[in-house]
């Protein structure tokens, strides 16, 4: 893997398979123009591109010029600084990623670094990235077979575990529905899962697999439930082969990353806490700001903080909200402090079962 660092022929190299790579065909004028060189120094160049094992037709017309197509092996790669060590970056991320390429990133990482000048190594080893912890490892090919069929837009069959459920025995509908999905949103007062006592797989067309906290999500449309799914991927088993190809649709909002984010909240199409409050902690902001996450504090005196927090329901909020050793001012709205009386009323009875 040479590091391209001049305008020397390797540094030529390099910008000239950027070039190919950005366009399906490229006229030789063209590209000795943007290169700076002559239509002789091209075909060089070219030349010693398919010495490398690149392949690089030339296409005949009346400008004539070139084509780089895919090989049957991997050539030898040329990067610049900026693109070596971004790299090198993505590998070390890559060990907590739960993708189940963590050794082979590794070892990746070590034939990228060896092969660096002194500088770029000591950019390199000066970063200090810390895998996230805490991942679900995924199956390469369960990932590889799920992306297939996004962007094959084939219908997928699936057997789904519950949280804690033996890996040898598939989810099937009979379980209490909603448990194991990713949607996190508390189940409304008689709500009745469409699939609920019907046996067989699950069907879902999928549309996105995102990555969030070490854990990878397939969000797709489900014809049954006629909504949005989201699905951890470590706990589906595919069934073969796939169903019938579909249409795409765009998630609310059309950023699948938000619209997750909003999932995990308890909404819709917001990424907002549905339910959202403002209290006065009897607590220095010091002691609360560790614990705020994405909420907003801010001091309101030597001993007390302004904390603006939410949740996916109010009594979630004031549970969460108790959890503090201090005295609580609610400041609104009405709806938190009614779920701090319903959760003091709750905590009275349990206190004298």
């Amino acid at each position: 893997m040479p590091i391209a660092t001049s305008t020397t022929t390797s540094g030529r190299l390099l910008s000239l398979l950027s070039l190919l790579q950005v366009r399906r065909d490229w006229p030789g004028l063209l590209l000795a123009e943007r290169l700076g060189v002559s239509e002789r120094t091209v075909r060089r160049d070219v030349d010693r591109l398919r010495e490398l094992g690149y392949v690089v037709h030339a296409v005949k017309g009346p400008d004539g010029g070139y084509r780089l197509e895919a090989g049957s092996q991997v050539p030898p790669l040329l990067f610049d600084e900026d693109q070596a060590v971004a790299l090198a970056v993505a590998l070390r991320i890559a060990v907590g990623t739960g993708a189940g390429i963590e050794e082979a990133a590794a070892r990746a990482l070590a034939t990228v670094r060896q092969v660096m000048p002194a500088r770029l190594r000591q950019r390199i080893d000066a970063l200090e990235i810390e895998p996230a912890s805490g991942g679900t490892q995924v199956d390469t090919e369960l990932l590889v077979a799920l992306s297939t069929a996004i962007r094959a837009r084939e219908e997928l069959r699936f057997d789904y575990r519950s949280p804690g459920q033996d890996r040898t025995r598939p989810r099937s509908d009979h379980d209490s529905p909603g448990q194991g999905e990713a949607d996190p949103r508390p189940a409304r007062s008689g709500h009745h899962s469409p699939g609920q006592g019907r046996t067989g797989p699950r069907r879902v067309q999928p549309h996105h697999l995102v990555v969030r906290s070490g854990r990878w999500y397939l969000v797709g449309w489900s014809p049954e439930r006629d909504d949005w799914r989201t699905y951890r991927a470590d706990r589906m088993t595919l069934r073969v082969p796939n169903g019938p190809r579909f249409t795409p649709r765009q998630v609310p909002g059309g950023d699948v990353t938000a619209f997750l984010a909003a999932r995990f909240k308890g909404s819709d199409t917001v990424d907002a806490w549905p339910c959202r409050g403002e209290v006065v902690l009897a607590l220095p902001l010091a002691d609360v700001a560790p614990f705020t996450g994405d909420d907003t504090a801010e001091e309101a005196g030597p001993t007390r903080t302004r904390l603006l927090t939410g949740s996916w329901s109010w009594a979630s909020l004031a549970a969460k909200l108790a959890r503090f050793d201090a005295e609580i001012e609610v400041v609104g709205p009405p709806e938190l402090r009614e779920a701090f009386a319903e959760l003091s009323e709750r905590a009275a009875r349990s206190a004298t079962s």
